[in-house]
């Protein structure tokens, strides 16, 4: 959430902003809201500072005046409540201000591609996607998975399970050892946490509602760990945490109907391990971390042998919350082209203003604090490169190096 005085004094700049990220927001009415806000708050203080000195007085008349302003008092609090309140929802629908250095542009289709990593592998063979190779080795069953679960979902079997937790558990030590903090984060979640991550209130029907406990599920770690300190007033000197945390992920795919509907790409639940950053508000300092945390996923596509590309995200493509982010891409030989697999976003303090989470310097002041994510990495769409890349003529699937201690063979074949 942007602050109003901001917003005040940067109006062109967070119109902008707005129009670039494909957000429609009420101007006229947030803007009346707050004067007609701070109007209300004046009249309030000065009958409250007028209800003060008749207090003093001991007449009987002053005592008759004394409750007549507590009930004009009480009027004026109520709507000044309701006003509140208002300005508040609204305030909520406005994105953040994208980076200088972010590309301007509609959609997906104006992202610039940033670098490649790797070589697309070259086969003299046909190949076969995700879906044949895992029917074939009996990894994966989405028949079965629709069958008990609906639509989206599946079954991993055999080696695929082992892939799976051996990738969640090498990523997850690798970031431990680069002094990451592990964490298991609920799925489970009240509504604020959604409105603070600034998932809501864009991103509504993307979430499943548990509506007898009104408790949501969680579509990323990163929901329930940036509200770890929501509320709170951290010291400076603690800062920066860095979190790796793991979750169950649920994602209702509403707005997806007809789009990947078959195989791992988008399913309704995955894990995934998720890095997160909460920070000082030293933008440089920032930025910095940004890169760092897509060091880290790219550290580990490297260590996998995958060929990707990193993109930097246009402001249409790049959702409400974020300052500047990457996506990165991993190469899928069924497409014939690049799948997203990470995620990497700065938020300035936007999610914080939301969630109440500041800091204290050394001077005693308090600021709002910086945060950031990434995706580490997250299952079963990673498998979809892994088998595709790693197949060979055979049929069969070689293991990457550093998961073949997790699985336990460095060829699964039947």
């Amino acid at each position: 959430m942007l602050d109003i005085n901001f917003i005040k004094d940067n109006l062109d700049l967070c119109k902008k902003a707005a129009v670039n990220k494909n957000r429609v927001v009420d101007w006229d009415t947030l803007l009346s809201l707050d004067e007609t806000r701070r109007r209300l708050t004046k009249s309030v203080d000065d009958l409250r500072a007028k209800r003060n000195e008749i207090a003093k007085l001991q007449t009987e008349e002053a005592k008759n005046d004394g409750r007549q302003l507590k009930e004009s008092l009480k009027g004026l609090e109520d709507e000044q409540r309701s006003v509140e309140e208002e300005l508040q929802t609204l305030l909520m629908t406005v994105p953040n201000v994208p980076d200088a250095s972010v590309p301007i542009g509609k959609d997906s289709s104006e992202n610039v591609e940033v670098r490649r990593w790797g070589k697309e592998p070259v086969f003299d063979f046909g190949v076969k996607d995700h879906l044949e190779l895992s029917k074939k080795l009996d990894l994966m069953d989405f028949e079965r998975g629709a069958k008990v679960g609906g639509s989206r979902a599946y079954f991993l079997k055999n080696e695929a399970v082992l892939l799976e937790f051996g990738i969640l558990q090498y990523a997850l030590q690798k970031l431990v050892k680069k002094g990451y903090t592990p964490m298991m984060a609920p799925s489970l979640v009240k509504e604020f946490t959604l409105f603070g991550n600034a998932q809501f209130p864009w991103g509504r029907e993307e979430v499943y509602h548990l509506e007898k406990d009104d408790l949501y599920l969680a579509g990323t770690a990163e929901v329930p760990v940036t509200s770890y300190f929501s509320d709170e007033i951290v010291n400076e000197s603690e800062l920066p945490h860095k979190f790796v945390a793991f979750s169950p992920c649920f994602r209702r795919e509403a707005g997806s109907y007809g789009k990947d509907t078959k195989g791992a790409y988008r399913v309704h639940q995955f894990n995934k391990i998720e890095q997160l950053i909460i920070t000082t508000a030293d933008m440089s300092n920032s930025l910095t971390l940004l890169e760092e945390l897509l060091a880290n996923s790219e550290e580990i596509l490297q260590d996998l042998k995958l060929p990707y590309r990193v993109l930097s995200m246009c402001t249409g493509d790049m959702g409400e919350p974020q300052v500047k982010k990457y996506d990165i891409e991993t190469w899928m030989p069924s497409r014939g082209a690049y799948g997203e697999t990470m995620s990497d976003s700065f938020m300035g303090d936007f999610q914080a203003r939301r969630l109440k989470i500041r800091y204290r310097t050394k001077d005693g002041k308090t600021h709002f604090c910086h945060t950031l994510n990434n995706t580490a990495i997250a299952s079963p769409r990673i498998l979809i490169p892994i088998l595709e890349n790693y197949q060979q003529k055979d049929g069969s699937i070689r293991v990457p190096d550093v998961l073949v201690p997790f699985v336990g063979c460095e060829v699964i074949s039947r």
